[in-house]
């Protein structure tokens, strides 16, 4: 048992879908949950500058008592997991899309993958592919924008259905059975997406995985529990539009304090 809390940090509130998976499987746990809005999106930065600065977070982190890490971004943990486990002490449990759990559960032969070009373009996305998924036809759909409209405007809105429109129709096309979310905000417009997809399709969404995963690393450090379930949320952006945010995808509203790594 140990009281401090465990750290999650994404590029944006995406990792919002996360914290909620994290906070029902682990009741007893304190969370700090670390939006880096000043550089949102992650997407569109190279690849070095997203492995610095998830070092530099990571080990911010770490001095700010977490007693445990998770990495609630696609493109951070494709461009830095390894490079944020070689530096810091912590348990580090990071997402990647679930392809692995597709390819058990296609029937067609056909997977959907959407996510950001960064993570589609990633050597770990890649190896992910080759690993698991190489007997099936993988169809990697970048999203550009999609996060960044889903913020910006709420997954409701005239904009988000429009990306969707665009990005949805190829996989529905191609007969994919399963459908990866492969970044967080994704599954704010699941529903979004279904409607685009024949009936009978499966999304998969990440979040109970990496909450199952991050119970085991607890336990196995002896770390699991301690807490109240209290959580605090920042953002290296400006508090007020970022709660704003917050509260819009959310469906409350939470204090946002500004933190910079």
């Amino acid at each position: 048992m140990n009281p401090h809390p465990i750290a999650v940090f994404d590029s944006g509130l995406g990792g919002l879908t996360v914290l909620r998976a994290l906070r029902a499987r682990l009741p007893q746990e304190d969370f700090f949950y670390f939006a880096d809005t000043r550089f949102l999106p992650y997407g569109d930065r190279p690849e070095a500058f997203i492995r610095e600065r998830g070092v530099l977070i990571a080990e911010a982190l770490a001095r700010r008592g977490a007693k445990a890490l998770v990495i609630a971004c696609n493109t951070a943990t494709a461009a830095a997991a390894e490079a944020i486990r070689a530096a810091s002490p912590l348990p580090v449990v990071a997402l990647e899309p679930g392809v692995k759990p597709a390819a058990a559960l296609t029937r067609s032969g056909v997977i959907g993958v959407m996510a950001t070009t960064r993570t589609l373009h990633s050597e770990r996305f890649q190896r992910l592919v080759g690993d698991h998924a190489a007997q099936h036809r993988v169809l990697a759909q970048a999203c550009p924008g999609l996060a960044e409209a889903i913020e910006a405007h709420g997954p409701d809105s005239l904009p988000v259905e429009q990306l969707l429109d665009a990005f949805v129709a190829p996989l529905a096309a191609a007969s994919a059975d399963v459908v990866v979310l492969g970044c967080t905000h994704y599954p704010w417009v699941a529903g979004m997406i279904a409607r685009r997809l024949p009936a009978g399709v499966m999304l998969l969404d990440t979040g109970e995985a990496v909450a199952r995963q991050l119970e085991r690393r607890l336990a196995a450090a002896a770390l699991l529990g301690g807490g109240d379930g209290r959580l605090v949320v920042a953002s290296s952006g400006a508090p007020v539009s970022v709660g704003a945010t917050v509260a819009r995808l959310w469906g409350s509203k939470l204090p946002v304090e500004h933190w910079e790594p």
